[in-house]
């Protein structure tokens, strides 16, 4: 072969190795998180990557199939959410919520430029835990990563930072709910805004009340649409910097992020009856095992050493703007007089 020749795209026997790996640390960690739902599969599937790839690193032969699975997988994933989200559902109450939404993702959105900016924290870094915490978590955070295109370790380090603080809130909220004498739809108000994961606002919202839970959880729906804009903004600002740089090779038409697209038309489909309901417990199994298989292929792609070196300062960041975000819901709240 030429030394000029362009690399060959992968095929799927290259690929099989990584992606068998992939699926069965996935398939332990799903097992898993069903026990220990408060940590959920995707905290199990990247933390069990992490130490695999740390303790007995994969060989070469597996890097095509871990790369497939962190990237194209995860879009998938993507894609088959909107086929669990009804445009119509969240439009009739999510409005409610707007204002409040709003304030607590552009106050995520400030406080992790400014915070990480004073921590030192590398953009990238300060754009998956700013997203992350402003609109859903890892589904944020998976969202984003193809468009800015972030080191592994970082975004295995993002997404472990946001789900510690999931966990903190799925115990902490409902205490302090009770001790500021929250109504129930104020509690459900806080928790679908300032809790990133979907299964923790659920879990915090219901431990709450059971009118707490439903309307958390059309908060949270809400709030998990905004991903969509924020996407094409990053893709538009990430083009616009490639640009600068007098990329020969730019393209808007590569760099946008086309599974967002599919996304919408998945999401349309669950709008306009196209699913049938007996299935669409299937297809949100199906997407959530998907996220399993991505995240848990992040871990094997992340180095643990870069992250120790990392420092503690992602940590502080994590903790600031979730802070950050749930003092500013609090304050909307009070304003407008929703407590």
């Amino acid at each position: 072969m030429s030394a000029l020749a362009a690399p060959t795209a992968p095929t799927l026997s290259d690929r099989l190795p990584g992606l068998g790996l992939a699926l069965a640390i996935a398939l332990a960690a799903w097992w898993l998180g069903h026990r220990a739902p408060l940590v959920g599969g995707p905290v199990i599937g990247i933390v069990l990557g992490i130490l695999v790839r740390n303790t007995a690193a994969p060989g070469p032969r597996f890097a095509p199939g871990i790369q497939f699975a962190g990237k194209q997988v995860l879009q998938w994933s993507i894609i088959a959410l909107g086929f669990g989200l009804s445009l119509d559902q969240v439009a009739k109450t999510g409005l409610e919520s707007l204002s409040v939404t709003l304030v607590t993702m552009s106050t995520a959105f400030l406080a992790a430029w400014g915070l990480g900016r004073a921590l030192g924290v590398h953009d990238q870094l300060k754009v998956l835990i700013g997203v992350g915490t402003a609109i859903c978590g890892g589904s944020a955070i998976a969202a984003v990563t193809p468009i800015i295109k972030p080191d592994e370790h970082d975004t295995a380090f993002a997404i472990s930072t946001i789900f510690l603080f999931n966990v903190v809130a799925v115990l902490l909220f409902p205490l302090l709910g009770h001790l500021m004498h929250l109504s129930d739809l104020g509690f459900g108000l806080w928790a679908g805004t300032a809790i990133n994961d979907t299964s923790s606002v659920v879990a915090a919202g219901y431990s709450y009340s059971h009118a707490a839970g439903d309307y958390a959880t059309i908060v949270k729906l809400t709030r998990a649409t905004l991903i969509i804009p924020v996407c094409i903004t990053l893709a538009v600002m990430v083009a616009m910097r490639e640009k600068k740089k007098g990329a020969s090779d730019f393209s808007l038409k590569r760099i946008f992020p086309w599974f967002i697209l599919w996304f919408l038309v998945a999401s349309a489909a669950r709008t306009a009856g196209l699913v049938p309901v007996a299935i669409q417990p299937s297809i949100h199994g199906a997407a959530e095992f998907l996220i399993i298989v991505a995240l848990t292929a992040i871990g094997l792609s992340a180095n643990l050493r870069k992250m120790i070196a990392s420092g503690p300062r992602p940590i502080l960041l994590g903790l600031g703007v979730w802070a950050a975000v749930a003092v500013s819901s609090l304050l909307v709240q009070l304003v407008i007089g929703r407590l």
